[in-house]
């Protein structure tokens, strides 16, 4: 689910070029309940802060009123 809410923000802050990205941190990850198979996942994701190639995401991953994720990560676009 991490990987789901960073590939959403990689998308968000995608610059031209194919550079990539990479996750530089997971700051806080609070998992509050466990995807089942089956269950549709509505991935959300936001930026707070962007310091030149990097960005301060805010992400949640929900199934239905359930909050399975809520998780701040620092997302490096370009290469390491």
């Amino acid at each position: 689910m991490v990987e789901a809410v960073a590939q959403l923000a990689g998308i968000v802050v995608a610059q031209a070029g194919d550079e990539g990205g990479f996750i530089a941190a997971i700051d806080h990850a609070v998992f509050s309940a466990p995807a089942a198979v089956g269950d549709l996942l509505t991935v959300s994701a936001r930026v707070i802060k962007a310091f030149g190639r990097l960005f301060m995401i805010e992400g949640n991953v929900a199934s239905g009123a359930d909050q399975l994720l809520s998780v701040q990560l620092t997302l490096g676009v370009g290469k390491i």
